[in-house]
């Protein structure tokens, strides 16, 4: 099957046009027309001038212009399309059950992290410790003071030294046989951890007034 630029030339050939008479005739430069010939698209003006060229060729060469065209469109290769790789729209966001299991692990580990961090913070820090009596300076009559106050469950708890049970809320009540000599009152409240908080009363016997 003859392409459009073999057809072009053969005409020429036949009826004996050198590329500069075809040129004459036609007013198109002879280097333009030996392009066409050869097929030689890249090098020539755009589609639509060559199409023109291939219209005025066709009447002097004895060819039919719609014949000549239709080869011309067939044998032209086709324009390339550049496809943008990054389309403008973006894409429409859809939950997925992907996301929602990621979600989830994701929920997961940060609750057993603040837990892990929680219990750490608590283990590693002093325990909570309130004393409720005696107060400070309290006037105390008798040979006993009452002591009673609240901690943390896991603590452990000792009153001058002497160790003092307390209930499954952490609160402790005891009495301390004090003497003359007792001027005050430590409570010291231990975590497994070994941290210690500690509040200390000052208490007045009636033998020190």
């Amino acid at each position: 099957m003859k392409t459009v630029g073999q057809i072009l030339k053969e005409a020429r050939t036949k009826k004996k046009y050198s590329l500069e008479k075809i040129g004459e005739i036609t007013k198109i430069k002879s280097s333009f027309i030996d392009l066409i010939e050869k097929e030689k698209w890249s090098a020539l003006p755009p589609f639509p001038t060559v199409l023109g060229f291939v219209k005025s060729l066709a009447s002097p060469l004895g060819l039919s212009e719609t014949a000549s065209v239709a080869f011309l469109k067939r044998d032209y290769p086709p324009k390339v399309l550049r496809i943008n790789p990054k389309p403008d729209v973006s894409p429409r966001f859809t939950w997925s059950p992907r996301l929602t299991f990621l979600a989830g692990i994701g929920i997961f580990a940060t609750v057993v992290f603040g837990y892990l961090i929680f219990q750490y913070v608590r283990f590693t820090s002093p325990p909570k410790l309130t004393l409720d009596s005696p107060k400070e300076n309290q006037s105390i009559t008798g040979t006993n003071v009452l002591v009673f106050g609240s901690t943390e469950v896991d603590a452990k708890i000792l009153v001058n030294n002497q160790p003092v049970l307390t209930d499954d809320d952490g609160k402790f009540t005891v009495s301390i046989e004090i003497t003359k000599e007792t001027k005050e009152i430590i409570v010291k409240a231990i975590s497994r951890s070994g941290k210690t908080s500690q509040i200390s009363r000052k208490i007045m016997s009636a033998g020190n007034r």
